[in-house]
């Protein structure tokens, strides 16, 4: 998707006549249905005012095209500026100007890191020119368009309120502006004469209408990379945030020891690359030959890890990398340099089948480790049990007088990178107030169907794509053919027939090639992905006179995630219906977020999705 398009020529016009931030923040409200803030107007009218005088040269074609604030396939970043056309022997380029306010920077001895003054303090930020050279990647490795008609991206970065003061042009940052190349305040004529390098004939922005149309590849699958990953191999590149967040918990990992624990709380949405962070570092600090464990609470992502390096290492090695969040209520104390807690929201406080052991999850991690790393969405809390919040970390690392350091992931890498459908998601399911999106204009294929059978047919359909498209529900039915396989569990009409996964199937549910045949659950798929989701939203969740309403009561009794929820509506009258409310809602929140291209939704109650439908097409009133 790109903001803004115009030729060059047409592109000198609206910046000499003082109008091109206006069209930018119009055309990015009418394409991105939301507001800009002042800072990014600001940078706009600034920002393009020097491009103006770099491109200002007559053997740089007027017809050559201009695209600025183009979002990157699969995710919710932006490329500042592309400027399209070709080079002196005819071949296609387009240059990606990564472009920054900077002034001042400051040298850190992590990789790919500075610091700079943002907002209103000095913080970790990307150099520049690794997020151009990012960026280019990303646009390669999504953008079918790109490689099928050979257009060659060629990344730098311009800081064209920045002196160079030998910061961003140390040799520590040299592997990454030999790949993108830096330009300063003073270099306007070396930036020009790159540009002219690549584009100096006009295309009338052809190759960006290729790359605007181009057809967009499925994003890699982590646990179908995770074998690679840990041979060394670098399968996804880390951007913005994830870089950041990345090189602090090397750093703190590092530093940790005995007598000073260090701890680390992520918070991240669905589709920012938790787990993909957590597995980058399991790699890292494993090279560094310190002792650490991957860790999750929910055994399905587990399994199938293991089923993706089945051959690539024996079962030994697979169980002293990854364990249950339960392994270390009986640890002595500092016993690992480091744990890394993906689905952190998930702990719980008493560990073993019966709950019986140890005292508190949390308490048990930074206890046993020098060192560890919480990533967390609260969002995802999807049972009575759930204690993983940032609070109780806090709590917890104050105990144990850890130091505590805290950061956040925002960019999105699922549901096609689409903010919107999340925002939409929250808003329609009334856990927020979101911004005002109009669904069916987002970039993220979201339909309702009116019978459980149209459901389970498209689904299949896009199975046969690439075996990444499931079926699920919310727990509303019993899991009957556990005992009885002969059974169905899930019967919706006269001719809609399931049954829950098979037990054989255990927590592999998601990869197994004939699964499709059967209904997952919130416990076989939170924290994995697929590329299409099929969600049956059961009578637990229905919309009546204006609002949506939850009922735990149509939960199946076989279902641990409220079980006892009875009690503690005697104990605690007036906190346990907000809490059940919550847990339903997160549930089916969590399910419509699997799908990192699709998301298909069957709702029992007609009203229900008479309600979904209504505001697909139109803006929340």
């Amino acid at each position: 998707m790109i903001i803004y398009q115009e030729t060059k020529e047409k592109f000198l016009e609206d910046v000499l006549n003082n109008r091109i931030d206006g069209l930018i923040q119009e055309r990015f409200r009418l394409t991105m249905y939301k507001n800009t803030n002042p800072a990014e107007l600001n940078s706009w009218r600034n920002s393009m005012l020097y491009m103006k005088n770099a491109l200002e040269d007559p053997e740089i074609a007027g017809n050559c095209g201009v695209a600025i604030e183009y979002k990157i396939p699969q995710t919710s970043k932006r490329i500042d500026f592309l400027l399209s056309g070709y080079n002196s022997s005819a071949a296609g380029h387009v240059v990606l100007v990564e472009l920054k306010q900077w002034e001042k920077a400051e040298l850190t001895d992590q990789d790919a890191i500075v610091n700079t003054f943002i907002g209103k303090g000095i913080r970790a930020q990307n150099h520049p020119s690794y997020q151009a050279w990012t960026y280019a990647s990303l646009l390669d490795q999504f953008n079918e368009a790109v490689y099928r008609h050979d257009i060659r991206i060629k990344p730098c970065a311009y800081l064209h309120n920045y002196t160079d003061d030998g910061v961003l042009s140390h040799e520590h940052y040299q592997e990454y502006f030999d790949k993108a190349p830096l330009f300063f305040r003073e270099d306007l004529y070396k930036f020009r004469e790159f540009i002219k390098k690549f584009v100096r004939k006009g295309d009338k922005g052809k190759l960006l209408f290729k790359i605007e149309n181009g057809k967009i590849r499925p994003s890699r699958n982590l646990a179908d990379a995770l074998a690679s990953m840990l041979a060394g191999n670098p399968e996804f590149l880390m951007i913005d945030e994830q870089k950041i967040i990345f090189e602090t918990a090397l750093s703190l990992i590092k530093k940790a020891k005995k007598g000073k624990k260090q701890v680390l709380i992520v918070k991240g949405g669905p589709g920012t690359g938790k787990s993909v962070v957590a597995v980058q570092l399991l790699v890292a600090v494993t090279q560094m030959r310190k002792l650490i464990h991957y860790v999750t609470k929910n055994a399905a992502p587990r399994k199938v890890y293991e089923s993706k390096l089945t051959g690539k290492m024996t079962r030994t090695q697979y169980e002293n990398l990854f364990k249950g969040s339960g392994a270390y209520h009986n640890c002595i104390p500092d016993t690992l340099d480091a744990l890394i807690v993906d689905e952190a929201h998930r702990l719980r406080e008493r560990s073993g089948l019966f709950g019986n052991l140890g005292e508190n999850q949390i308490k048990e991690i930074i206890r046993s480790s020098k060192s560890a790393v919480f990533f967390i969405d609260e969002d995802q809390r999807v049972t009575l049990h759930d204690i993983g919040s940032r609070e109780e970390i806090r709590k917890w690392a104050h105990r144990e007088n850890a130091e505590i350091t805290e950061c956040e992931l925002s960019s999105q890498f699922r549901c096609n990178g689409s903010d919107g459908y999340l925002a939409w998601l929250d808003q329609v399911l009334q856990i927020r107030e979101t911004a005002n999106y109009k669904l069916n204009e987002l970039d993220y294929d979201f339909r309702v169907f009116d019978s459980p059978e149209e459901l389970r047919e498209v689904i299949f359909e896009k199975n046969l794509i690439s075996n990444k498209a499931r079926l699920v529900a919310g727990y509303c039915w019993d899991w009957i053919s556990k005992k009885n396989p002969k059974e169905f569990d899930i019967i919706i009409g006269d001719r809609f027939r399931m049954q829950w996964n098979l037990q054989s199937y255990g927590n592999l549910w998601l990869i197994n090639r004939d699964s499709v045949n059967q209904v997952g659950c919130i416990h076989t798929c939170q924290g994995l992905e697929l590329d299409y989701i099929g969600v049956i939203i059961g009578p637990d969740l229905i919309f009546r006179n204006n609002k949506i309403c939850t009922d735990p009561s149509k939960r199946s009794h076989m279902d641990t995630s409220v079980r006892g929820y009875r009690t503690l509506l005697k104990k605690e009258p007036l906190r346990t219906p907000a809490r059940l409310d919550l847990i339903i809602k997160n549930t089916y929140r969590t399910l419509m977020t699997r799908g990192t291209r699709g998301c298909y939704v069957y709702c029992t109650d007609p009203n229900t999705s008479d309600y979904f439908k209504e505001l697909k097409l139109n803006h929340f009133k």
